[in-house]
């Protein structure tokens, strides 16, 4: 695991849109990513650029209400999880109903907003976790740590 955050800065979309390309690249079946940050920070625009650079077409919502979506990749099953309204007591009691660490035992790749406080009852390890902090009103910056965050260029 990267234990230093390497923090990288999002001045435009077209930043962001290339850091979902690179965390694409480095996904593997049976990854957990865990995306933080506060609220409007970009973390569903980052989801969506790493599900259209697997190869995901059509609308990429943020699942905030439906918790998860999923859609099909070459590569794996792409689950978009949204943890939000799950935080607090019961949080790893809703995550086992949702049945996300058993699809990620099966193999796929699990994108997970607001995850930080579930990554045991996700399977532990998260691959890469991503913070995501406003530096300016359309400018943000990326702090990336896990395993893989290392690969990512």
């Amino acid at each position: 695991m990267t234990l230093l955050p390497i923090a990288q800065a999002l001045r435009t979309r077209r930043d962001t849109l290339r850091l979902g390309g690179a965390i694409a690249r480095v996904l593997q079946a049976g990854d957990l990513a865990i995306l933080s940050g506060d609220l409007g920070a970009g973390k569903t625009f980052l989801v969506r650029a790493v599900a259209r650079a697997l190869g995901v077409q059509g609308t990429v919502p943020s699942p905030t209400f439906a918790l998860v979506h999923e859609y099909a990749t070459a590569r794996a099953p792409l689950l978009h999880a949204d943890l939000y309204r799950l935080r607090g007591a019961g949080l790893a009691t809703e995550v086992a109903r949702l049945g996300l660490r058993a699809r990620r035992g099966e193999g796929a790749i699990l994108l997970v907003e607001w995850g930080e406080d579930a990554a045991e009852a996700l399977g532990g390890d998260a691959a890469i976790v991503v913070s995501l902090a406003i530096a300016g009103e359309r400018e943000r910056v990326a702090s990336l740590s896990g395993h893989r965050a290392g690969d990512i260029v």
